[in-house]
């Protein structure tokens, strides 16, 4: 799956301070996260942010190709 900065992904465990929610930074070989709730930011490698990754809740896909 291909992810974007801007996106807002459920994980599958819940952070501390009770949030699931996490927005996307950074992408490529490491995703930089940034959770919705507390504003904590973690550094993880792409194998580790997609195995923990349990869906996409709002995608930032810009849709060019209306103009």
């Amino acid at each position: 799956m291909q992810y974007n900065i801007g996106d807002i992904v459920q994980m599958k465990k819940k952070h501390p301070c009770g949030s699931f929610e996490w927005e996307v930074l950074r992408v490529g070989a490491d995703f930089r996260i940034k959770c919705t709730k507390c504003g904590r930011l973690v550094m993880l490698s792409r194998l580790d942010f997609e195995k923990s990754v349990k869906k996409v809740i709002k995608s930032n896909l810009c849709n060019n190709n209306k103009e």
